[in-house]
């Protein structure tokens, strides 16, 4: 079988930007507000952390590294649905459709590992409170960050080597926002429905394990918490709320993207705008909202700002 430069097909026609004008334009007004969120809410938890000292701790650092790779993984999509809609243009390269599966897999993986690592920096801090900088330390951390990116580089190769050998000779409509492994997986001139299983396991089984260990390592934390302070949970679980939050935002598209095979396109185009756009722009709110450290770092930034002008 050919690689990708042997593929008859050189781009890909993507359905779901076929609609009304009115349509067009309400979609062009909503993913614009939510990258602008996106970016805001983001930019600004990266600006606080890294120029805020109060921030400079271990939460902080990787809660900074979640905030950039939501950047990524919203920048991966939405801004080439907007250009789309702007100039009636729906198609995307081969070239780019495989690029751009294979961020939107690295920068999913980073941010898989970067929530355990968050989930086990609670943990620490709640169940081992006196050797939290001791485990927690700078090396822990990056290190965190830099198996993040190998398993998220890991992952997507993985399957990449599968799909670049397939021939693709004949449809190449696409009925959704974006490029996908499976989508693309049904395009192909060959029987692929045993590659289709394999990268749906491959993602599904990731998507569900990193869930699974999550929830776990969650209910951990309660129950240790509840045995020590005879089930006064209410401390525990306001701080651990906005995590718990944060990851059933984001596995719960996980889920029924890659463990239901074939989602109708209603839900799979109902789910992008979840996990692209919702969710990078609601992860930066909720963590404002129910951090009170976030929020003084604000009001001493406000003053800062509000200092500099009467200056």
């Amino acid at each position: 079988m050919g690689g990708l430069n042997d593929s008859v097909v050189t781009e890909f026609v993507l359905l779901a930007l076929s609609c009304s004008w009115e349509k067009k334009f309400f979609l062009i007004l909503i993913c614009f507000l939510l990258y602008l969120g996106v970016i805001v809410g983001n930019v600004l938890i990266l600006f606080l952390v890294i120029f805020d000292s109060h921030l400079h701790s271990p939460m902080y650092f990787l809660l900074a590294n979640l905030s950039l790779i939501d950047v990524g993984l919203s920048s991966t999509t939405v801004p080439k649905i907007i250009t789309d809609l702007l100039y009636e243009y729906t198609l995307i390269s081969f070239k780019s459709c495989m690029t751009q599966i294979c961020f939107i897999h690295i920068i999913g993986g980073v941010e898989m590992v970067l929530l355990i690592a968050m989930a086990f920096d609670r943990c620490t801090a709640i169940c081992k409170p006196l050797h939290y900088l001791n485990i927690m330390n700078p090396k822990i951390c990056i290190l965190f960050v830099l198996t993040g990116w190998v398993t998220g580089v890991i992952h997507a190769m993985s399957q990449f080597l599968f799909v670049r050998n397939l021939p693709f000779c004949g449809p190449n409509k696409v009925d959704s926002f974006y490029c996908d492994f499976p989508k693309i997986i049904k395009l192909a001139c060959t029987n692929g429905a045993k590659l289709e299983f394999i990268v749906t396991a491959n993602s599904g089984f990731m998507s569900r394990g990193t869930f699974i260990l999550l929830i776990l390592s969650y209910s951990f934390i309660l129950v240790s918490v509840w045995k020590r302070s005879s089930g006064d949970l209410s401390k525990v679980f306001v701080t651990l709320s906005s995590h718990i939050i944060v990851v059933f935002l984001f596995f719960t598209p996980c889920m029924f993207l890659y463990v239901w095979p074939s989602p109708p396109p209603s839900l799979d185009k109902n789910l992008f705008i979840v996990d692209f756009a919702i969710t990078p722009v609601l992860n930066p709110t909720i963590y404002t909202l129910r951090n009170k450290d976030i929020k003084v770092a604000i009001k001493r930034l406000c003053k800062k700002i509000s200092y500099s002008r009467f200056c």
